[in-house]
C-alpha cells in the first residue's frame, strides 16, 4: 500500500513538472527570438534595441530653442509633409515616412550630445524639416486641405512602426529632392569609408520634373570674390583657356574635382561656395559670366524623393522604392 502511494505521488509530480519545463523552454525562446535576427546567411546578430522607448521623442524647435515632447508618428506627420510634396504618389509618401522614421531612430541611437537634452531638431539642414499642422494646413488651399492632411496621415499609419535595417541595425536613411538621374555614394560627398547600403543607383524619369533643373550666373569679380571668402590665395587669368575646367565625375556623374585658377577643389566644396543646388554641374564662360548649369537639388545621397515618386508613377510599392535606393536592406517592424 505504501509503494502504491508512493508511485500514486510520483505520477502527480510528473504530471505537474513537464507542462512546466515545457512551458519555460517555450516562453525562453520567445524571450530569445525578441532581441536576436537571423540575418541572411543564418547567422545570429545581437539585436539589444528597445524601440517601445521610441514611441514619444524630444523635438528641439530651433527657432525658440524650446523641447517639445511628441508621439513618433505624430511627429512623422510634420516632417513627411514638410519634406516631400503631397501632390506626390502615395507609395512614394509611404517611403518617405518609413525613410524619416528610420532615420529619426539612427539619430537617436546615435545620438551624439550634438542636441543636449533633445534627440532630434527640426532644421534640415542639420537633421530634417518639420512644420507643426496648424502652420502645414496654412499653407495649402482651402480646397486641398483636408485631402493632404489625410493623404500625410495614412501614408505615416500605413506604415507604422516600420523602419529600414541593415545587419540587424537601423541606417543612416539620408534623402535628397532630386538626383538628376543618378543617387551618390556618400564617400564622394562628405568622404570617410560611407556606408555599404548608400551606392550610387540610377533613377529613371527624374527628367520630368525640371522644376528642379536650375542656372546659377555670376560676374568674375563675383565669382572671384566668393572665392576668395574661403580661399584668400586664390588666384585666376580669365584669359587663359583652362582657367576653369573639370577634372573628375564621380560615379553618381557628379563634379568630384575642378580646376579654377591656382586651387583645386571638390565639387561639393564649389557647390557649397557658389551655393548652387547639387554638385551635379557645368559651367560655361562667356564674356564678363560665368554660368553654371545645375541638375538635380541636394546631396544625393539616399532616396531622391522625385525618384520615388516617379517609381511610384510606373506602379512600384513602398518597398520596392526603399529596396532600391537602399542596397542591402531589410524592412523590419520595430
Amino acid at each position: 500500500m505504501k509503494k502504491i502511494f508512493i508511485y500514486f505521488i510520483l505520477f502527480i509530480f510528473i504530471c505537474f513538472a513537464i507542462p512546466i519545463i515545457f512551458t519555460k523552454n517555450f516562453v525562453d525562446e520567445n524571450k530569445k527570438q525578441v532581441t536576436e535576427t537571423i540575418n541572411l546567411d543564418n547567422t545570429i546578430i545581437e539585436s539589444n534595441y528597445d524601440y517601445n522607448k521610441y514611441n514619444t521623442i524630444k523635438l528641439l524647435h530651433t527657432e525658440n530653442n524650446k523641447i517639445e515632447e511628441i508621439a513618433l508618428d505624430e511627429y512623422l506627420y510634420g516632417v513627411v509633409s514638410a519634406e516631400m510634396p503631397a501632390s506626390f504618389e502615395e507609395e512614394a509618401l509611404k517611403a518617405q515616412a518609413v525613410v524619416a522614421r528610420t532615420y529619426t531612430i539612427y539619430k537617436i541611437v546615435n545620438n551624439d550630445g550634438k542636441h543636449d537634452k533633445a534627440d532630434i531638431c527640426d532644421d534640415s539642414s542639420c537633421c530634417q524639416a518639420w512644420i507643426s499642422k496648424e502652420d502645414r494646413l496654412a499653407k495649402w488651399n482651402n480646397s486641398e486641405k483636408d485631402e493632404n492632411w489625410n493623404k500625410i496621415v495614412n501614408a505615416v499609419n500605413s506604415t507604422a512602426g516600420k523602419i529600414i535595417t541593415y545587419e540587424g541595425k537601423p541606417i543612416n536613411a539620408f534623402f535628397h529632392s532630386n538626383s538628376g538621374g543618378e543617387t551618390e555614394a556618400p564617400i564622394d560627398v562628405w568622404g570617410g569609408s560611407g556606408y555599404p547600403y548608400l551606392q550610387s543607383v540610377a533613377t529613371s524619369g527624374e527628367d520630368a520634373y525640371s522644376q528642379y533643373s536650375s542656372e546659377a550666373t555670376f560676374t568674375k569679380k563675383e565669382f572671384e570674390e566668393k572665392i576668395k571668402e574661403v580661399h584668400n590665395d586664390f588666384k585666376i587669368d580669365f584669359d587663359e583657356k583652362d582657367c576653369i575646367e573639370i577634372k573628375e565625375y564621380t560615379d553618381g556623374n557628379r563634379v568630384k574635382n575642378i580646376k579654377v585658377g591656382n586651387l583645386e577643389l571638390s565639387g561639393v566644396e564649389m557647390r557649397n561656395i557658389l551655393g548652387l543646388r547639387s554638385a551635379n554641374f557645368k559651367v560655361e564662360i562667356k564674356d564678363n559670366e560665368i554660368k553654371f548649369e545645375v541638375i538635380g537639388y541636394g546631396h544625393g545621397v539616399g532616396m531622391s524623393q522625385t525618384g520615388a515618386d516617379s517609381m511610384a508613377k510606373e506602379g512600384s510599392n513602398y518597398e520596392e522604392i526603399i529596396h532600391h535606393f537602399y542596397t542591402g536592406v531589410e524592412i523590419e517592424n520595430m
